[in-house]
This record gives structure tokens, C-alpha cells and sequence, in this order.
């Protein structure tokens, strides 16, 4: 049996562009994607904590470095620059390696840049 498990997210990044005539999709500063182990085209949750919206979408890849988390097309129309968002992606996996993997979570600060980077481990579920 395959189980969808959260595979990794960017907590609370701050929105630096919105760009509503591109065709679609969320760039994310390169870096940010590396340290989260997110990957160009992959499908991305984009939660908004500023004003509750919730979008699904895919990755572009961003300079390297620039701090640059921007909504493309539609996304940009829920999502403005300024606001907060958790960017978060799944995989599929078997049920034994679910037992035990651990999530990468990114934590940044206002300006996008790395503060912790690291497996999450939830306090009350055991590894195996």
C-alpha cells in the first residue's frame, strides 16, 4: 500500500512578488528549495497565514540567494505580496518507510533567509 506523506516545507515565507499575467505557478528561491528538498516542477500546497488561502500549484526554481518567493498567474490573485505563507509538498511512499521518515522543515525569517533547517520530528511518534 502507498501512503501520501508530508515531505517537506518553508514555514512561514514572506511573499516578495506577485505576477498575475505569468502562466502559472510559485518561484521559489532556489536555495530555500535545496535546503527543503523541493524540486523544479514539483507540486507545491501554498497556505496563506495572512488571509487563509489555500492553492495547489508547482515550483520554479529563483536566483539563488535572493530571498525570492513569488504567486504566478491566479495564485497571485489570492496571494499578495507582504503576506505569510507555508509552502509544503508530499510524496508517495510505502507504509513501512512512512513509519519512519522525517519531514525537512525550513524555517526563515522575514526577509527569507535561513534560520534552522532540519528533519521534523514529531514529539509523540516514535521511529521505528
Amino acid at each position: 500500500m502507498q501512503v501520501n506523506m508530508f515531505k517537506s516545507k518553508i514555514h512561514r515565507a514572506t511573499v516578495t512578488e506577485a505576477n498575475p499575467d505569468y502562466e502559472g505557478s510559485v518561484t521559489i528561491d532556489s536555495k530555500l528549495m535545496e535546503a527543503a528538498n523541493m524540486l523544479p516542477y514539483e507540486q507545491v500546497h501554498v497556505w496563506d497565514v495572512d488571509n487563509g488561502a489555500r492553492l495547489t500549484s508547482y515550483i520554479l526554481a529563483g536566483p539563488p540567494g535572493s530571498g525570492t518567493i513569488c504567486m504566478n498567474g491566479a495564485a497571485a490573485l489570492l496571494v499578495e505580496p507582504g503576506h505569510r505563507v507555508i509552502l509544503a509538498t508530499f510524496a508517495s511512499m510505502d507504509e513501512q518507510q512512512a513509519r519512519t521518515y522525517q519531514p525537512q522543515v525550513v524555517l526563515v525569517d522575514a526577509n527569507n533567509r535561513i534560520t534552522s533547517a532540519g528533519h521534523h520530528e514529531h514529539p509523540f511518534v516514535r521511529s521505528a
